[in-house]
């Protein structure tokens, strides 16, 4: 397995990743629209060239670590094209799609990218979070990025361990998640 920049011919890859993450994507196909265009699209269309992908033997991308660099740019976007695909939904479905980006905007200035990571459940516990967090740092430190911020539900143990074994700190509690961030320089 190799960590590469992510390349158009990935796009339905890392899709297929990011709704079975965490098992096999039992939603609706109305659910699946909301949550590519939340935790999905925008990166891959918007900022293909700050995403990377954990690769097979054979090319294709079984995770991803996707990014968006620069807070402000990434909102007036996301606000302006991604938001109005997501009318049809429920306002409390909606809703929820702003609580992490609501909960990393006040931390803009010192930590103004934020990511997503997804792996597939078979390919965990290999090594390629950390290989695609390093990718990804890299990238933005060679870029002069300050830092990168994230959210987590407060209940994923796993993903909360992975951050801080590797060197994000803990910077805000919430009712049901939890904010974390590095600094790059």
């Amino acid at each position: 397995m190799n960590i590469r920049p992510y390349c158009n011919d990935d796009c339905e890859n890392v899709r297929y990743v990011c709704l079975n993450a965490d098992g096999p994507c039992r939603m609706s196909k109305r659910g699946k629209n909301f949550i590519l265009n939340v935790y999905c699209n925008y990166f891959i269309e918007k900022e293909a060239g700050n995403c990377f992908v954990a690769a097979d033997e054979n090319g294709k991308a079984i995770g991803y670590i996707l990014c968006a660099e620069n807070f402000d740019r990434f909102y007036e976007s996301y606000v302006n094209e991604y938001v109005t695909r997501l009318k049809k939904y429920e306002f409390s479905h909606r809703r929820s799609a702003f609580r992490s980006i609501e909960s990393q905007q006040k931390y803009k200035e010192d930590y103004p990218a934020h990511l997503h990571i997804d792996i597939l459940p078979e390919y965990q516990h290999m090594g390629l979070g950390r290989k695609l967090m390093d990718a990804l740092c890299n990238h933005l430190r060679d870029k002069g990025v300050k830092g990168i911020v994230l959210t987590v539900w407060k209940g994923n143990d796993n993903a909360r361990r992975f951050y801080e074994k590797y060197g994000f700190t803990l910077i805000e509690t919430k009712k049901s998640s939890v904010v974390y961030a590095l600094k790059l320089t």
